[in-house]
């Protein structure tokens, strides 16, 4: 861990995040015990723990006794998440940053410098967050998620797209932990509460020809993020947990369990396969058996939605036949709010 703004990469190793474990684990702890713990003076202790105050945790002193734990801040403190892991590689190095560019790009870094797979880098706030498409991802700080993994899956560059649908399937199993209801996957990328967008999806691939070096797995969640606090454009078709469900989530605990779901998918990915995920994405998707349109490669397609692929490619029943889209932007013509009811049969009925 480290003070606000500064830039290192905290593990559940260092020095602070050993001394968190153990105000965790004892209602109080002496400095003297906390100084033969990390084999340092008692002074170089509390320095550490200046350093977790300035983080924000309230932690007290009492002559005599020690160190208490009186409160966590609101913060997502890699040490904090750690504790709460059952993944033994997403989030086992996260890269903590109070205000960051872009998670991706400096995942995307850290990728270049050979971090190992599922580091995760998570940051406070963004100045130049991203989706898909160049677009803009408002990012206000202390409210949502804003994440990215380094992945370094062994499969030929043209699957990596898959990783995507099956990061949908995590995500959608977080969401569903907390309470969220009414969770739809809209391909390829986004998560939908109520018919508006909580959740995107965006990966970049480094690779060559025949085989994949790294993918940076880029995931925004709007948690605790007032409907107020979204440009004006996007309050009918964005919102977030705290406007779902009426009260806030628990960040550290999400960031946690999107760890955990994510390992799970992504290592089933990798042993079996999308066909093994493409059923749980299936009962998901708000988009099978709709009318869309869809905006590819400088084409305007129109048609029914049938589902996916084996490949996870969008399968479109149009009027010249039917097409099998790898990528493009989707609207369903009718607005999301009918992605919550009946569907469009053969025939067009409804």
């Amino acid at each position: 861990m480290t003070t606000p703004g500064s830039r290192e990469t905290a593990t559940a190793g260092t020095v602070t995040a050993r001394i968190v474990h153990a105000l965790h684990q004892q209602p109080e702890v002496s400095g003297a015990d906390l100084a033969r713990m990390l084999g340092m003076s008692r002074a170089a202790v509390w320095k550490h723990i200046e350093q977790l105050r300035a983080l924000g945790y309230d932690i007290e002193a009492r002559q005599a006794r020690g160190y208490r734990l009186a409160a966590v801040p609101d913060r997502l403190l890699p040490g904090e998440i750690q504790r709460r892991l059952r993944a033994t590689r997403f989030g086992a190095e996260i890269a903590y940053r109070a205000e960051i560019a872009s998670t991706n790009e400096e995942a995307a870094r850290l990728a270049r410098a050979d971090a190992p797979e599922g580091t995760l880098v998570l940051a406070e706030s963004q100045t130049a967050g991203r989706g898909r498409l160049g677009r803009h991802w408002v990012s206000p700080p202390h409210a949502n998620l804003y994440a990215s993994f380094v992945l370094r899956p062994s499969i030929p560059p043209g699957d990596a797209p898959q990783i995507s649908l099956a990061a949908a399937v995590a995500v959608a199993r977080a969401l569903v932990a907390v309470g969220a209801e009414d969770v739809a996957i809209k391909w390829p990328n986004d998560c939908l509460l109520g018919g508006r967008k909580v959740a995107g999806i965006l990966t970049e691939m480094d690779a060559e020809v025949d085989r994949v070096r790294a993918v940076v797995l880029g995931i925004g969640v709007n948690l605790n993020m007032p409907i107020e606090a979204f440009p004006e454009e996007l309050r009918d078709t964005a919102t977030s947990l705290l406007h779902a469900l009426g009260s806030r989530v628990d960040r550290v605990g999400f960031a946690a369990r999107l760890c955990d779901e994510l390992e799970e998918v992504y290592d089933r990915f990798l042993d079996q396969g999308f066909e093994a995920i493409a059923p749980e994405w299936e009962a998901r998707s708000c988009l099978t058996g709709r009318a869309v349109t869809v905006e590819c490669s400088g084409r305007r397609l129109r048609g029914i939605v049938r589902g996916l692929d084996p490949d996870g490619r969008l399968v479109l029943d149009g009027p010249q036949g039917e097409e099998r889209i790898v990528a493009g932007d989707v609207s369903v013509v009718d607005g999301y709010a009918a992605a919550r009811g009946t569907r469009t049969t053969d025939d067009g009925a409804r």
